[in-house]
């Protein structure tokens, strides 16, 4: 097995409100165990970006292609996409556009969506961004456990609204072959039970989880930021999973 095979560069997309600046902490976990790491900030999500209010799914699926392409992707050099929460519109477009250039996707709280599913259908055409809730109202949506005031601070003070579009597009998928990705779950404000229990019932939320011919499934229990809140484990998760070789297995772990 060459060295490329065994340390594939790992790209980080974090979700909703969040720039690669959310990562830090599990990037540089990753690099001092000498992994290839690259956190990205998607369009929309750049403060500084005058016209981030109008960008699409389609430029953030564009963005992660244009960083994996620098990456030197091929299907002799495949990567290693990890998505956190709401980053999974556009990566599961990317996956069912490339999957040939993926070695394994690692979904953080996280999973992959069905075709034509929309995160926010009934949100009218007016609201150009969506900023960062209030974190009574985000804590009723999302789990905050594990994060301290400070963290929350920080989330506050750096986090961008979401582009409109971004929550209104459906997302298009027309190719089977992103099922059969090597795919690992890291299950961490849900348990990974009743993630699969709500998976194989339908729910659509988890559905495309039941389709997956290759999964890995890892209990890290936490709130729905663990980057933050155990940034040290999922590190180590993360890494492990992109040596992972591994086909057709399905394994579950607690951490």
């Amino acid at each position: 097995m060459t060295t490329e095979t065994r340390n594939p560069t790992i790209l980080l997309i974090a979700g909703h409100w969040l720039g690669a600046w959310a990562w830090d902490e599990v990037r540089e976990g990753l690099t001092a165990n000498g992994r290839d790491a690259i956190a990205l900030t998607l369009p929309g999500l750049d403060p500084h970006d005058p016209e981030r209010s109008s960008r699409t799914l389609d430029d953030q699926a564009a963005a992660i292609e244009e960083a994996m392409a620098r990456a030197g992707a091929s299907a002799e050099r495949p990567v290693v996409l990890v998505g956190h929460s709401g980053a999974n519109a556009p990566l599961s477009i990317v996956v069912d556009r490339h999957p040939e250039l993926i070695r394994r996707i690692v979904w953080v709280d996280s999973g992959p969506v069905a075709p034509g599913s929309v995160f926010a259908p009934e949100l009218p055409d007016a609201v150009e961004e969506l900023p960062l809730p209030p974190f009574d109202v985000l804590g009723e949506q999302a789990s905050l456990e594990g994060l301290s005031a400070e963290m929350l601070e920080r989330f506050r003070a750096r986090a961008v609204p979401e582009p409109g579009p971004v929550l209104r597009e459906p997302v298009e998928l027309t190719n089977d072959a992103r099922r059969r990705v090597p795919t690992t779950l890291v299950c961490c404000s849900i348990p990974s039970a009743q993630l699969l229990e709500l998976a194989r019932a339908g729910h659509p939320m988890f559905a495309e989880v039941d389709a997956l011919d290759d999964l890995e499934v890892i209990d890290l229990p936490t709130g729905h930021w663990p980057m933050w809140s155990r940034p040290a484990d999922l590190a180590r998760v993360i890494g492990s999973a992109a040596a992972s070789a591994d086909e057709g297995a399905y394994t579950r772990t607690s951490l």
